[in-house]
Protein backbone atom coordinates (compact mmCIF):
# COMPACT_ATOMS: atom_id res chain seq x y z
CA UNK A 1 0.00 0.00 0.00
CA UNK A 2 1.52 3.41 -0.92
CA UNK A 3 0.33 6.97 0.02
CA UNK A 4 0.19 10.61 -0.83
CA UNK A 5 2.33 12.87 0.30
CA UNK A 6 1.36 17.15 1.13
CA UNK A 7 3.87 19.76 2.25
CA UNK A 8 2.34 22.98 2.91
CA UNK A 9 3.94 26.04 4.17
CA UNK A 10 7.23 23.75 5.07
CA UNK A 11 9.64 26.69 6.03
CA UNK A 12 13.12 25.12 8.00
CA UNK A 13 16.16 27.36 9.41
CA UNK A 14 19.47 26.43 10.86
CA UNK A 15 20.44 29.41 12.84
CA UNK A 16 20.12 32.60 10.63
CA UNK A 17 19.77 30.50 7.37
CA UNK A 18 16.42 29.55 5.46
CA UNK A 19 17.01 26.25 4.40
CA UNK A 20 13.19 25.45 3.69
CA UNK A 21 11.44 28.27 2.91
CA UNK A 22 8.12 27.74 2.72
CA UNK A 23 7.85 25.30 0.58
CA UNK A 24 4.64 23.61 -1.14
CA UNK A 25 4.93 20.21 -2.25
CA UNK A 26 1.91 17.16 -3.60
CA UNK A 27 2.88 14.09 -4.29
CA UNK A 28 0.60 11.61 -5.50
CA UNK A 29 0.08 7.74 -4.55
CA UNK A 30 2.59 5.85 -6.43
CA UNK A 31 4.61 8.67 -7.90
CA UNK A 32 8.26 8.65 -8.27
CA UNK A 33 9.58 12.82 -7.35
CA UNK A 34 13.36 13.84 -7.39
CA UNK A 35 14.18 16.63 -5.38
CA UNK A 36 17.14 18.15 -7.83
CA UNK A 37 19.37 20.86 -7.02
CA UNK A 38 22.75 22.03 -5.75
CA UNK A 39 24.92 21.34 -2.38
CA UNK A 40 22.74 23.58 0.29
CA UNK A 41 19.79 23.80 -1.79
CA UNK A 42 17.62 22.66 1.11
CA UNK A 43 16.63 19.17 -1.10
CA UNK A 44 18.17 16.77 1.93
CA UNK A 45 16.29 18.72 4.68
CA UNK A 46 13.22 18.37 2.94
CA UNK A 47 13.74 15.25 2.78
CA UNK A 48 14.76 14.76 6.40
CA UNK A 49 11.63 16.59 7.36
CA UNK A 50 9.27 14.44 5.66
CA UNK A 51 11.04 11.58 7.21
CA UNK A 52 10.85 13.21 10.80
CA UNK A 53 14.77 13.34 11.32
CA UNK A 54 14.19 17.47 11.30
CA UNK A 55 11.06 19.29 12.90
CA UNK A 56 10.27 21.99 10.54
CA UNK A 57 9.89 25.73 12.04
CA UNK A 58 6.93 25.85 10.09
CA UNK A 59 4.33 24.72 8.01
CA UNK A 60 2.73 20.91 7.83
CA UNK A 61 3.22 17.86 6.04
CA UNK A 62 0.42 15.37 5.66
CA UNK A 63 0.60 11.44 4.48
CA UNK A 64 -2.75 11.24 2.61
CA UNK A 65 -4.77 13.01 5.17
CA UNK A 66 -3.03 12.76 7.97
CA UNK A 67 -0.81 15.26 9.62
CA UNK A 68 2.91 13.96 10.52
CA UNK A 69 4.08 17.49 11.25
CA UNK A 70 1.49 20.44 12.72
CA UNK A 71 4.10 22.83 13.70
CA UNK A 72 1.56 25.38 14.95
CA UNK A 73 -0.30 22.39 16.70
CA UNK A 74 2.87 20.50 18.23
CA UNK A 75 2.15 17.56 16.51
CA UNK A 76 4.95 15.71 15.37
CA UNK A 77 4.71 11.76 14.59
CA UNK A 78 8.58 10.32 15.01
CA UNK A 79 10.04 9.00 12.48
CA UNK A 80 9.91 5.16 13.40
CA UNK A 81 5.99 5.88 12.90
CA UNK A 82 5.12 7.24 10.22
CA UNK A 83 5.65 4.57 7.79
CA UNK A 84 8.40 4.97 5.75
CA UNK A 85 11.56 3.76 4.46
CA UNK A 86 14.52 5.21 4.03
CA UNK A 87 17.76 4.68 2.17
CA UNK A 88 21.26 6.70 3.03
CA UNK A 89 23.97 7.75 0.41
CA UNK A 90 26.37 5.57 2.66
CA UNK A 91 23.92 2.63 2.82
CA UNK A 92 24.24 2.76 6.54
CA UNK A 93 24.38 -1.20 6.39
CA UNK A 94 25.49 -2.65 9.95
CA UNK A 95 29.14 -4.91 9.48
CA UNK A 96 28.63 -7.30 12.56
CA UNK A 97 25.41 -8.70 10.52
CA UNK A 98 25.16 -10.70 7.83
CA UNK A 99 22.70 -9.84 4.76
CA UNK A 100 19.70 -11.49 6.31
CA UNK A 101 20.18 -9.64 9.63
CA UNK A 102 20.60 -5.99 8.54
CA UNK A 103 17.57 -6.51 6.05
CA UNK A 104 15.69 -8.09 8.66
CA UNK A 105 16.16 -5.53 11.62
CA UNK A 106 13.14 -3.70 10.93
CA UNK A 107 11.06 -6.65 11.43
CA UNK A 108 12.28 -7.67 14.46
CA UNK A 109 11.89 -4.01 15.69
CA UNK A 110 8.09 -4.99 15.02
CA UNK A 111 8.01 -8.33 16.72
CA UNK A 112 7.81 -9.95 13.52
CA UNK A 113 9.72 -13.48 14.27
CA UNK A 114 10.59 -16.98 13.32
CA UNK A 115 9.25 -18.19 10.03
CA UNK A 116 7.43 -15.19 9.06
CA UNK A 117 10.28 -13.02 8.78
CA UNK A 118 12.56 -15.46 7.25
CA UNK A 119 10.09 -15.65 4.45
CA UNK A 120 9.96 -11.85 3.83
CA UNK A 121 13.74 -11.30 4.30
CA UNK A 122 14.07 -14.03 1.78
CA UNK A 123 10.90 -12.39 -0.42
CA UNK A 124 12.53 -9.27 -0.57
CA UNK A 125 16.14 -10.48 -1.26
CA UNK A 126 14.63 -12.32 -4.35
CA UNK A 127 12.94 -8.79 -5.63
CA UNK A 128 16.57 -6.95 -5.00
CA UNK A 129 18.71 -9.99 -6.97
CA UNK A 130 20.47 -10.98 -3.73
CA UNK A 131 18.90 -13.90 -3.07
CA UNK A 132 21.80 -16.68 -1.89
CA UNK A 133 23.59 -14.41 0.49
CA UNK A 134 21.46 -14.33 3.22
CA UNK A 135 24.35 -15.78 5.34
CA UNK A 136 26.72 -13.23 3.80
CA UNK A 137 28.82 -10.70 6.21
CA UNK A 138 27.39 -7.45 4.42
CA UNK A 139 31.39 -5.62 4.67
CA UNK A 140 31.94 -8.69 2.18
CA UNK A 141 29.72 -7.10 -0.34
CA UNK A 142 30.41 -5.02 -2.97
CA UNK A 143 29.32 -1.37 -3.17
CA UNK A 144 26.44 -2.12 -5.13
CA UNK A 145 25.39 -5.50 -3.37
CA UNK A 146 25.65 -3.27 -0.09
CA UNK A 147 23.31 -0.57 -1.88
CA UNK A 148 20.51 -3.84 -2.85
CA UNK A 149 21.14 -4.49 1.35
CA UNK A 150 19.72 -0.68 2.09
CA UNK A 151 16.96 -0.94 -0.38
CA UNK A 152 15.96 -4.55 1.04
CA UNK A 153 16.06 -3.22 4.26
CA UNK A 154 14.14 -0.32 3.52
CA UNK A 155 11.09 -1.98 1.80
CA UNK A 156 10.86 -5.38 3.32
CA UNK A 157 8.15 -3.97 6.14
CA UNK A 158 6.31 -2.43 3.35
CA UNK A 159 6.42 0.54 3.80
CA UNK A 160 3.88 3.62 1.89
CA UNK A 161 6.52 5.65 1.22
CA UNK A 162 10.34 5.37 -0.01
CA UNK A 163 12.93 7.76 0.78
CA UNK A 164 16.56 7.54 -1.13
CA UNK A 165 19.04 10.10 -0.27
CA UNK A 166 21.34 10.04 -3.12
CA UNK A 167 21.98 6.23 -2.79
CA UNK A 168 23.78 5.85 -6.08
CA UNK A 169 26.40 8.70 -5.47
CA UNK A 170 29.10 6.24 -4.23
CA UNK A 171 28.75 4.02 -7.44
CA UNK A 172 31.17 4.28 -9.89
CA UNK A 173 29.19 4.83 -12.98
CA UNK A 174 28.68 2.20 -14.76
CA UNK A 175 26.92 0.51 -11.96
CA UNK A 176 25.32 3.63 -11.26
CA UNK A 177 23.98 3.85 -14.85
CA UNK A 178 22.46 -0.72 -14.01
CA UNK A 179 21.19 0.60 -10.64
CA UNK A 180 19.47 3.11 -12.43
CA UNK A 181 17.38 0.83 -14.09
CA UNK A 182 16.83 -1.89 -11.79
CA UNK A 183 15.37 0.87 -8.86
CA UNK A 184 13.13 2.78 -11.42
CA UNK A 185 11.81 -1.11 -12.51
CA UNK A 186 11.61 -1.57 -8.72
CA UNK A 187 9.68 1.07 -7.93
CA UNK A 188 6.65 0.98 -10.79
CA UNK A 189 6.84 -3.30 -9.06
CA UNK A 190 5.56 -2.51 -5.91
CA UNK A 191 4.37 0.79 -6.79
CA UNK A 192 5.13 3.12 -3.69
CA UNK A 193 5.39 6.35 -3.47
CA UNK A 194 8.87 7.54 -3.82
CA UNK A 195 11.09 10.76 -2.76
CA UNK A 196 14.67 10.68 -4.45
CA UNK A 197 17.38 13.44 -3.64
CA UNK A 198 19.93 13.77 -6.10
CA UNK A 199 22.21 16.92 -7.63
CA UNK A 200 22.75 14.58 -10.45
CA UNK A 201 20.75 15.95 -14.02
CA UNK A 202 20.93 12.98 -15.63
CA UNK A 203 20.15 10.54 -12.17
CA UNK A 204 16.49 12.93 -11.76
CA UNK A 205 15.70 12.53 -15.74
CA UNK A 206 15.80 8.65 -16.18
CA UNK A 207 14.04 7.91 -13.13
CA UNK A 208 11.18 10.86 -12.24
CA UNK A 209 7.73 11.28 -13.09
CA UNK A 210 8.10 14.42 -11.57
CA UNK A 211 11.28 16.85 -11.23
CA UNK A 212 11.53 19.17 -8.25
CA UNK A 213 14.18 21.66 -8.74
CA UNK A 214 15.24 23.50 -5.66
CA UNK A 215 17.71 26.28 -4.82
CA UNK A 216 18.16 28.46 -1.58
CA UNK A 217 15.49 26.70 -0.02
CA UNK A 218 12.92 27.73 -3.04
CA UNK A 219 11.65 25.38 -5.23
CA UNK A 220 12.18 26.73 -8.91
CA UNK A 221 10.40 24.59 -10.52
CA UNK A 222 8.28 21.57 -10.32
CA UNK A 223 7.22 19.26 -13.53
CA UNK A 224 7.81 16.30 -15.55
CA UNK A 225 11.44 15.56 -16.27
CA UNK A 226 10.90 16.67 -20.60
CA UNK A 227 9.12 20.16 -19.56
CA UNK A 228 11.55 21.07 -16.73
CA UNK A 229 14.63 20.29 -19.66
CA UNK A 230 12.38 22.08 -22.66
CA UNK A 231 10.70 24.71 -21.07
CA UNK A 232 12.41 25.72 -18.13
CA UNK A 233 10.34 28.15 -15.93
CA UNK A 234 13.30 29.84 -14.61
CA UNK A 235 16.83 30.74 -15.56
CA UNK A 236 18.24 28.63 -12.87
CA UNK A 237 16.35 25.78 -13.87
CA UNK A 238 17.19 25.98 -17.25
CA UNK A 239 21.33 26.31 -16.28
CA UNK A 240 21.26 23.39 -14.08
CA UNK A 241 19.54 20.75 -15.98
CA UNK A 242 22.24 20.88 -19.41
CA UNK A 243 24.72 23.22 -20.57
CA UNK A 244 23.00 26.36 -22.26
CA UNK A 245 24.21 28.88 -24.99
CA UNK A 246 23.35 32.24 -23.92
CA UNK A 247 23.28 35.20 -27.21
CA UNK A 248 23.37 38.38 -26.55
CA UNK A 249 20.46 40.15 -29.28
CA UNK A 250 18.64 42.98 -29.81
CA UNK A 251 14.63 42.64 -30.78
CA UNK A 252 14.83 43.99 -34.75
CA UNK A 253 11.18 43.67 -35.31
CA UNK A 254 8.13 42.24 -34.20
CA UNK A 255 4.82 41.73 -36.37
CA UNK A 256 2.21 39.12 -36.92
CA UNK A 257 4.39 36.40 -37.86
CA UNK A 258 7.14 36.56 -35.23
CA UNK A 259 9.72 38.63 -33.74
CA UNK A 260 13.25 38.59 -35.22
CA UNK A 261 16.40 39.17 -33.33
CA UNK A 262 19.88 40.38 -34.48
CA UNK A 263 22.94 39.28 -32.76
CA UNK A 264 25.14 41.82 -31.22
CA UNK A 265 28.51 41.73 -32.48
CA UNK A 266 27.67 39.80 -35.37
CA UNK A 267 27.11 41.37 -39.26
CA UNK A 268 23.65 42.07 -39.57
CA UNK A 269 23.04 39.39 -41.44
CA UNK A 270 22.83 37.51 -38.35
CA UNK A 271 19.15 36.81 -37.31
CA UNK A 272 17.11 34.38 -35.29
CA UNK A 273 13.19 34.57 -35.92
CA UNK A 274 10.41 32.87 -33.00
CA UNK A 275 7.57 31.85 -34.10
CA UNK A 276 5.52 33.32 -31.62
CA UNK A 277 6.85 37.08 -30.15
CA UNK A 278 7.56 37.17 -26.24
CA UNK A 279 4.53 39.47 -24.95
CA UNK A 280 5.85 43.15 -24.41
CA UNK A 281 8.88 43.25 -26.50
CA UNK A 282 9.51 46.31 -28.49
CA UNK A 283 12.30 46.48 -31.58
CA UNK A 284 15.72 47.82 -30.24
CA UNK A 285 15.16 45.79 -27.08
CA UNK A 286 18.13 44.09 -25.42
CA UNK A 287 17.12 40.65 -24.77
CA UNK A 288 19.22 37.21 -24.24
CA UNK A 289 18.45 34.34 -26.48
CA UNK A 290 19.14 31.13 -25.24
CA UNK A 291 19.33 27.47 -26.21
CA UNK A 292 20.59 24.08 -25.82
CA UNK A 293 23.92 22.53 -27.80
CA UNK A 294 21.59 19.91 -29.67
CA UNK A 295 19.51 22.57 -30.80
CA UNK A 296 22.48 24.30 -32.74
CA UNK A 297 23.17 22.50 -35.97
CA UNK A 298 26.75 23.19 -37.32
CA UNK A 299 26.71 22.87 -41.08
CA UNK A 300 28.66 23.30 -44.43
CA UNK A 301 28.92 27.07 -44.97
CA UNK A 302 27.17 26.45 -48.70
CA UNK A 303 24.71 24.91 -47.22
CA UNK A 304 20.44 25.61 -47.91
CA UNK A 305 19.67 28.68 -45.76
CA UNK A 306 16.84 29.25 -43.60
CA UNK A 307 14.71 31.91 -41.55
CA UNK A 308 17.42 31.47 -38.73
CA UNK A 309 20.66 30.98 -39.05
CA UNK A 310 24.10 32.27 -38.50
CA UNK A 311 27.48 32.63 -40.28
CA UNK A 312 30.18 31.57 -38.04
CA UNK A 313 34.14 30.42 -37.62
CA UNK A 314 34.96 27.07 -36.11
CA UNK A 315 36.96 27.89 -32.87
CA UNK A 316 37.44 24.15 -31.36
CA UNK A 317 35.98 20.41 -32.20
CA UNK A 318 35.51 17.49 -29.94
CA UNK A 319 35.17 14.46 -31.67
CA UNK A 320 32.17 12.54 -29.50
CA UNK A 321 31.86 9.48 -32.17
CA UNK A 322 28.24 9.64 -32.96
CA UNK A 323 28.58 13.62 -33.17
CA UNK A 324 31.12 16.50 -33.01
CA UNK A 325 30.96 19.34 -30.79
CA UNK A 326 32.24 23.10 -31.82
CA UNK A 327 32.16 26.04 -30.40
CA UNK A 328 31.48 28.88 -32.98
CA UNK A 329 32.34 32.20 -33.06
CA UNK A 330 29.31 34.25 -34.27
CA UNK A 331 30.75 37.91 -34.63
CA UNK A 332 32.42 38.70 -31.35
CA UNK A 333 30.07 35.43 -29.26
CA UNK A 334 31.03 31.87 -29.23
CA UNK A 335 27.79 29.39 -28.93
CA UNK A 336 28.42 25.85 -28.57
CA UNK A 337 26.72 23.64 -30.95
CA UNK A 338 26.81 19.77 -32.48
CA UNK A 339 27.72 18.03 -35.71
CA UNK A 340 27.63 14.93 -37.94
CA UNK A 341 30.21 12.52 -37.31
CA UNK A 342 30.48 11.96 -41.00
CA UNK A 343 31.08 15.82 -41.75
CA UNK A 344 33.77 17.32 -39.24
CA UNK A 345 35.11 20.80 -39.83
CA UNK A 346 38.24 21.60 -38.68
CA UNK A 347 39.20 24.95 -36.68
CA UNK A 348 39.16 27.87 -38.48
CA UNK A 349 36.34 26.60 -40.80
CA UNK A 350 33.44 28.79 -41.91
CA UNK A 351 30.41 26.88 -41.20
CA UNK A 352 26.14 27.75 -41.26
CA UNK A 353 24.54 27.44 -37.80
CA UNK A 354 20.93 26.78 -37.79
CA UNK A 355 18.67 26.72 -35.06
CA UNK A 356 14.90 25.92 -34.74
CA UNK A 357 12.86 28.87 -33.76
CA UNK A 358 10.51 26.97 -31.29
CA UNK A 359 13.57 25.74 -29.30
CA UNK A 360 14.68 29.58 -28.56
CA UNK A 361 14.43 31.41 -25.15
CA UNK A 362 14.09 34.94 -24.71
CA UNK A 363 14.94 36.79 -21.37
CA UNK A 364 15.12 40.13 -20.62
CA UNK A 365 18.14 41.95 -20.98
CA UNK A 366 21.57 40.84 -21.93
CA UNK A 367 22.51 38.76 -18.86
CA UNK A 368 21.89 35.66 -18.02
CA UNK A 369 22.91 35.61 -14.69
CA UNK A 370 20.02 38.16 -13.54
CA UNK A 371 18.51 37.36 -10.65
CA UNK A 372 16.74 33.92 -10.71
CA UNK A 373 13.50 34.19 -9.94
CA UNK A 374 12.61 37.40 -12.25
CA UNK A 375 10.18 36.11 -15.25
CA UNK A 376 11.49 35.23 -18.54
CA UNK A 377 9.55 36.85 -21.34
CA UNK A 378 8.62 33.43 -23.02
CA UNK A 379 9.51 29.81 -21.85
CA UNK A 380 9.92 29.31 -25.35
CA UNK A 381 9.50 30.26 -29.24
CA UNK A 382 5.85 28.42 -29.41
CA UNK A 383 4.93 31.57 -26.39
CA UNK A 384 4.34 28.94 -23.20
CA UNK A 385 5.01 30.58 -20.43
Amino acid sequence: MSAGLHLKNVTKHFGSVRAVNNINLDISEGEFVTLLGPSGCGKTTTLRLIAGLEKGDSGAIYMDDTPISLMDQGIFVPPEKRGMGMVFQSYAVWPHMTVAGNVGFPLKLRGIRGAERQRRVGEVLRLVGLEGLEERGATQLSGGQQQRVALARAIVHDPEILLLDEPLSNLDAKLRGEMRLELRALQRRLKITTVFVTHDQEEAMALSDRIVVMNRGYIEQDAPPAEIYERPATRFAMDFMGSINHVKAVVSAVDSSGAAFAIEGANSQERVLVATPPNGITPGQAVTLSLRPEDVLVLEANSERTRSHWDGVVETTAYLGNRVDYLVRIGDQVVRGVGSSTRRFDEGTRVLVKIEPVVVQVWDGNDPTDEMYEDNLTVDGRGNT
